[in-house]
């Protein structure tokens, strides 16, 4: 990992927790344009940090992870397509705005996370109100969250707090696949994903607005009706 120039990750004793000098300076000091910045959570084999990166040469994209040898993946096949506006980031999530800024993202995207079943572990979740509320400080104001999963509970508790919270949803659905929505973004296939289909299992989609002032409370509740 440390043989490649797209690969950052925390210096080896640095304490965590502690702000790393890349933040606020991905687009100058990693990038070297001001195009907009993605960001991909749980990024694994970095399928879907590439493969946007490709259908979207203008924009600028950081895959995040702490697995190495699933990222080793994405960071090769990136540096040996040359794609200079492709970045991996490894740390835990929790960490995550130790690296970045204030409206330093434009977008984010979380593909197939642990989905942490069961209501006593729902505060691990990637949608969970606590990390919601971590991304309000990096995210534009309302800017874009996608999640796909092939995981029941963790889409309709997703789906279920951005109803609570009066966020605005763009797209769900619980079939990815089987309908006519057909973009290109969302064709893009991780490697577990295309195992998932394999096996017959239904793809779940949703994307959401995020605004900076909405500070996000818990909806693990039903929502009635």
């Amino acid at each position: 990992m440390e043989t490649f120039r797209n690969v950052f990750q925390p210096e080896k004793g640095m304490e965590p927790g502690k702000d790393h000098p890349l933040k606020l300076k991905w687009k100058s000091s990693v990038f070297h344009n001001d195009n907009p910045v993605v960001l991909e959570l749980g990024c694994g084999k970095g399928e879907y940090t590439t493969g946007l990166a490709a259908i979207f040469p203008h924009n600028n994209y950081i895959g995040v992870d702490i697995k190495g040898a699933r990222m080793w993946r994405g960071a090769k096949n990136a540096h040996e397509a040359q794609m200079p506006n492709v970045a991996f980031l490894r740390t835990r999530i929790e960490f995550i705005d130790c690296f970045l800024g204030e409206d330093e993202i434009n977008e984010i995207w979380i593909t197939f996370p642990d989905p942490h079943p069961g209501k006593k572990n729902s505060n691990k979740r990637l949608t969970c109100p606590w990390f919601l509320n971590k991304y309000r400080g990096f995210l534009k104001n309302n800017g874009i969250i996608h999640l796909k999963t092939d995981n029941d509970e963790l889409y309709e508790y997703t789906l279920r707090l951005i109803v609570k919270n009066n966020l605005e949803l763009i797209y769900s659905t619980k079939h990815l696949y089987g309908g006519d929505k057909t973009d290109a973004i969302l064709s893009i296939r991780t490697h577990y994903e295309s195992l998932y289909l394999k096996d017959g299992i239904k793809i779940k989609y949703l994307s959401f607005r995020l605004g900076k002032n909405n500070l996000i409370h818990d909806g693990t509740q039903k929502v009635d009706g």
